[in-house]
């Protein structure tokens, strides 16, 4: 080897070095104290409580692992029974399998450890959630139930015109929701498919006769029939900041809720087309149109408030003839020069679990507030 070739050699060396010397520390850094040696993991344990135990941010879980982008990408499977052996030299974490497993789990993927537990996403995984316009018009519609009720559930009866046999007998019910909208650009960027539930036939025909063996909310004629497709995969992707900054907004809540909280499912004005991906986390912040407002000086004569904003422009209420009875209240802009908006609060993550062009859903990991359409979701 020539000398030129020699020093190139070293000094490729001792970059990649320091590149795993610097990657090392940070995932040190963020090691908790009281990390556990040694983890055996249990049936029921999520990825993202497994990461809870190690880091403080849970979403350097690829840190942990010295996972590579290709890794990251693909399902991060450990098992119950897998041991989770540290070394704090290195600020690695390995899995020391047990014996016998490794043939089982060839076998039952659906074993392996899920991100978040499955249960709380179920519903959401497996089916749509934005659609478009007409994304249901010629699907098999619900034409009458059982007794002329205005709405029917689970255990009840109902009827649908042109209901192939080829697709199974099993079928999901939907109805086309509200709008998408993107808060910050107004352009629509889908609708939200509400999932009502689930039909089984018990009787082809020119009119087919199904029972819905589950049902998410009251279903009402009209509604839609979608086949079923397969089952919702295994959630098992790292839990992981994206790559870029990524910054929207909450669009959605489940159930059409004013405010939600931890474990609920929200919808976001980014998708896969913004690099969102199954598994990145994005902090929660209060949005600017929702947040407090502050008097710049701490005594204006006569005024009380503000009471707060919806997204318009805040406001005083003004006492007239504070001295008479009864006291007559005005209400009267702020001026720019009157407040301060106080700084955005970071108040929980989400977790994203499925990804559209232009949107996503994802679930709220921790949250210390009420999450409300609006709020900022941005890398963490």
């Amino acid at each position: 080897m020539s000398m030129k070739n020699r020093i190139i050699s070293l000094l490729l060396a001792a970059a990649a070095g320091a590149l795993a010397g610097s990657v090392s520390a940070q995932a040190l850094q963020g090691l908790k104290p009281d990390a556990p040696e040694r983890y055996t993991v249990e049936r029921g344990d999520t990825l993202w409580g497994i990461s809870g135990r190690y880091l403080d941010k849970p979403w350097d879980w690829p840190q942990l692992w010295n996972l590579n982008r290709q890794q990251i990408r693909n399902p991060h499977r450990i098992y119950p029974g897998d041991v989770l052996v540290l070394d704090r030299a290195t600020g690695r974490l390995r899995v020391e399998t047990v014996a016998l497993t490794p043939r089982v789990r060839a076998e039952n993927i659906a074993d392996a450890v899920p991100t978040i537990a499955p249960g709380v996403i179920e519903p959401f995984i497996s089916r749509p959630m934005v659609i478009s316009e007409n994304e249901l018009d010629g699907t098999p519609k619900i034409m009458a139930t059982e007794e002329s009720r205005v709405a029917v559930g689970a255990g009840n009866i109902a009827y649908v015109r042109g209901l192939p046999k080829d697709k199974g007998d099993n079928w999901h019910i939907y109805r086309r929701g509200d709008k998408l909208v993107d808060p910050d650009t107004g352009a629509i960027l889908g609708y939200l498919g509400l999932y009502l539930g689930e039909a089984r036939v018990r009787q082809y025909g020119d009119i087919s006769r199904i029972e819905i063996i589950k049902s998410t909310q009251e279903i009402y004629t009209g509604d839609s029939l979608v086949p079923i497709t397969k089952e919702a995969p295994v959630f098992a992707y790292a839990p992981r900041a994206p790559a870029g900054k990524v910054q929207g907004r909450v669009m959605s809540l489940n159930d059409n809720l004013y405010e939600t909280g931890r474990y609920s499912v929200v919808g976001l004005s980014k998708g896969a087309k913004d690099g969102l991906e199954a598994g990145h986390i994005l902090a929660l912040y209060r949005s600017p149109a929702s947040s407090r407002y502050a008097l710049r000086t701490s005594a204006m004569l006569g005024r009380t408030g503000p009471t707060g904003s919806d997204g318009r422009r805040p406001y005083y209420e003004e006492q007239l003839n504070v001295r008479d009875s009864p006291i007559f209240s005005v209400q009267k802009p702020i001026n720019d020069a009157d407040i301060a908006k106080l700084p955005e609060e970071r108040y929980g993550l989400v977790m994203i679990f499925r990804t559209f062009e232009r949107a996503a859903f994802g679930l709220v990991m921790q949250s210390n507030l009420p999450v409300a359409i609006d709020d900022i979701v941005t890398t963490p």
